[in-house]
């Protein structure tokens, strides 16, 4: 379907259009209050303006889509994709955005309006938000790594359990936020103003601080041993649980960092908390491994061979859909998965990694 053809059904008063392909389509300035584009495919729309107040959007592609100045308050855009998308001066208000994908989206240096917006476990992954006004927005469990917040305010924001994992927080005004259970490990928070922000309450492990320095803790070692001419350091830190199958967390030897095999068990209770859930698992484990990493000094992009035991191949797009989230498709690993007939604690997954020392 074209532009002409969907805005003249619409004039005759026709609101259904589920599912249609309306890809890179110029509907610039339209009005389109209450229509439904649920499922529709609007990769690389030209939405300049565009009214979609109460329109439904729900699962629709919106990929490379440029909604400058669009109006979609009190729109229902879940699990909508608008991953690269332009979003200057763009209207959230009231809208329904849990679980949406802002990944790669430029909403840098305007005004975005997230006003009692739903933002649950919205994705921001290495989203362009810098100088950004974000105060008091809800964004409970969403997903900031790599983000660029830049000079972003975040004043009185609630950023509960938020993924703030390698994101540029310099200068960011976080004054009042709430951050309790957030994580900010490798994240870049030099000049940020934290000013009663609850930071105590979130995880910083290896995060540089509003003073430029690195957040080490004293809870954690490196050993360093030399038994006949290769030098090795094993890695052991108390934020991460030990691994079922090895004696150690993580050991470097001749440049490379060798991770032992995690499974989902949450270190505070020493446990797995999700016992049914592979992708909850997948959460823990990958979380686990993070903090090993930063302990070793390295990163996510240094990782270049994985290794993923299943229970279950079955199991696999579950597991994977979180995995995935955690690597460019650029420069992913390359990665080993099979299928065992069991694994310790009766886990659902088990990964192990290998990646090099800076």
């Amino acid at each position: 379907m074209d532009a002409k053809e969907l805005l003249e059904k619409y004039a005759q008063g026709e609101r259904d259009f589920q599912g249609v392909e309306l890809k890179g389509v110029n509907l610039n300035g339209a009005n389109l209050s209450e229509i439904n584009l649920k499922d529709a495919d609007l990769t690389g729309a030209k939405l300049d303006g565009v009214n979609l107040t109460y329109a439904v959007l729900k699962n629709a592609n919106l990929s490379a889509s440029d909604l400058d100045k669009a109006k979609l308050m009190n729109a229902n855009l879940e699990s909508a994709n608008l991953s690269q998308a332009y979003l200057r001066n763009t209207d959230f208000t009231g809208a329904c955005l849990n679980e949406a994908n802002f990944s790669q989206a430029d909403f840098s240096n305007h005004k975005v309006n997230f006003q009692d917006a739903e933002l649950y476990k919205v994705k921001l992954y290495k989203a362009q938000l810098q100088n950004c006004d974000l105060t008091n927005v809800i964004f409970n469990n969403a997903n900031f790594s790599r983000a660029n917040l830049e000079k972003a305010k975040l004043r009185e924001a609630s950023l509960e359990k938020c993924n703030f994992k390698h994101a540029n927080l310099k200068e960011a005004d976080l004054i009042g936020a709430n951050v309790d259970g957030a994580s900010f490990i490798g994240a870049d928070l030099t000049y940020a103003n934290l000013y009663r922000a609850n930071i105590e309450q979130a995880e910083i492990l290896g995060a540089i601080m509003p003073d430029g320095k690195i957040y080490e803790p004293d809870n954690y070692k490196i050993i360093v041993r030399t038994p006949g001419t290769q030098q090795q350091k094993v890695i052991h830190t108390d934020k991460a649980p030990e691994p079922p199958n090895s004696r150690n967390q993580a050991v470097i030897v001749n440049g490379m960092i060798f991770v032992a095999g995690q499974i989902g068990i949450d270190p505070r209770l020493n446990s797995i908390l999700h016992e049914e859930d592979v992708g909850k698992q997948t959460e823990q484990i990958m979380a686990n491994l993070e903090i090993i990493l930063t302990e070793a000094g390295s990163t996510w992009a240094d990782v270049v061979k994985t290794t993923i035991f299943l229970k279950n191949m079955s199991d696999f797009a579950a597991m994977n859909a979180i995995y995935a989230n955690y690597f460019d498709a650029e420069i992913a690993p390359i990665c080993a998965c099979v299928a065992v007939s069991q694994l310790p604690q009766n886990a659902l997954v088990q990964i192990e990694c290998v990646a090099l020392s800076r």
